[in-house]
């Protein structure tokens, strides 16, 4: 399709794109196991009615739009009070979970290079921390030790304590990890850091809108956030079960002082004074003004509701899952993540397991979606509000997948958290 040379009238190009979409999952009727988190109705009209006042804002120069310097305090702010931080606490508002912990790598990176003069720096991560902090690790130069999890999925802190040196300048846990849904030992991890004065990250990008409301729920929680003494740094996603559009999340510090360490400031230019407090330089006000009004339009009695039915959804599929021979659900998950494997007691006539590959396909051509994962191969699926009503139709269509692909193995072993074009 080449650049048409004339312009097109609104309506013809509107109604083009909305054809481009006749392939793509359908979350509005709530058989899309993660990528997009409906709030419900209220919930999209306070977003859409934000999105509007800022469509075109940005806030590269809060000068210009002081609004979205007070929004994004704001939402900073309540975010910081959700999980417990000092009133010392400071962050910056970013485009995704991505962006927030490669600020957190950049601010342990510079931080280690100005207090203890390191100027090879290394970080420790468990083999379920998020893809993300590899990609830093390539980007600021950083070695990475990854370690393996124990037989619970957890970070395995004596494997990660192997690796602890006087170049450490990170060591990562998450809250939950979101291969299987469990909380690392945060703890432990940010004692390992703290004995060589490294920063401890806390990856909360799932867990950060959903954790504080489940402990309000009286349901067990971990010691995750800003209470473990020794944490630094926590990353929380708005856009994932804080209902908002994509892409905003936040990157919390404990202090100003660290926070300061992933800002960049320059000068030395014909342009004057730049300053940029995460990866971007223009950035949309749009998302930043969606999250605020979701926020406040939700308040922690809305998101205790939308936390109450999300975990109501994923007890039941984890139920239902354990009661369909073939499938089992992977580690101790109890909140809204299920990683579906396949049961090692259960083969077919040859001695094989169900492929749980196999098994997605199939659930897909019903208009199921999972991302597929591994090692070792799973379904993954990030349960929400999106979910609520469908689940019995979940279970009745995955017992007669399992049936249909009982013996069946695809040669198609990809996996797709992300794609590439």
């Amino acid at each position: 399709m080449g650049f048409n040379e004339k312009g097109r009238p609104v309506d013809d190009v509107l109604a083009e794109l909305e054809a481009k979409r006749a392939d793509d999952v359908r979350w509005e009727d709530g058989r899309t196991f993660g990528m997009i988190y409906d709030g419900g109705p209220s919930v999209h009209e306070a977003a859409e009615r934000a999105a509007r006042l800022y469509l075109h804002e940005n806030a590269l120069n809060t000068k210009a739009f002081p609004s979205l310097g007070q929004i994004q305090s704001e939402v900073v702010g309540w975010t910081a009070e959700l999980l417990h931080g000092p009133e010392s606490a400071a962050g910056f508002l970013t485009s995704g979970g991505t962006e927030s912990i490669l600020c957190s790598v950049l601010a342990a990176r510079e931080r280690a290079r100005k207090e203890r003069g390191i100027e090879a720096p290394e970080m420790i991560v468990a083999e379920s921390a998020h893809a993300a902090f590899h990609k830093a690790a390539h980007l600021f130069g950083i070695t990475v030790h990854k370690t393996p999890v124990k037989p619970d999925f957890k970070a395995d802190v004596d494997a990660m304590s192997a690796h602890l040196g006087p170049n450490t300048i990170l060591v990562v846990g998450s809250a939950p990890q979101y291969p299987q849904g469990v909380v690392d030992p945060i703890p432990q991890i940010a004692e390992l850091a703290a004995s060589v004065d490294a920063n401890c990250h806390v990856d909360a990008c799932m867990g950060g809108f959903v954790l504080p409301f489940v402990e309000r729920l009286g349901r067990e929680v971990p010691p995750w956030d800003f209470r473990v003494e020794g944490v630094h740094s926590i990353s929380a996603d708005i856009h994932k079960l804080g209902y908002a559009p994509k892409g905003v999340s936040v990157v919390l510090h404990r202090t100003k002082a660290l926070r300061r360490h992933q800002t960049f400031v320059f000068d030395g230019w014909l342009g004057g004074f730049y300053a940029s407090p995460n990866l971007q330089g223009t950035r949309s006000g749009l998302p930043m003004a969606t999250a605020w009004a979701v926020m406040q339009h939700l308040g922690v009695e809305g998101y205790c509701d939308l936390t109450r039915t999300t975990l109501a959804n994923a007890d039941r599929m984890r139920e239902g899952i354990a009661a369909t021979p073939g499938v089992q659900v992977l580690g101790d998950g109890r909140y809204h993540l299920i990683a579906m494997s396949h049961d090692p007691d259960v083969l077919d006539g040859d001695g094989n397991p169900l492929d749980v590959f196999a098994l997605g396909d199939a659930l897909m051509a019903r208009g199921w979606f999972h991302d597929r994962q591994g090692p070792p191969d799973t379904l993954h699926s990030t349960v929400s509000n999106t979910n609520t009503g469908v689940i019995e139709d979940y279970l009745k269509a995955l017992a007669e997948c399992v049936a249909e692909v009982r013996g069946v193995r695809t040669e198609d072993r990809s996996t797709n958290y992300a794609t590439l074009e």
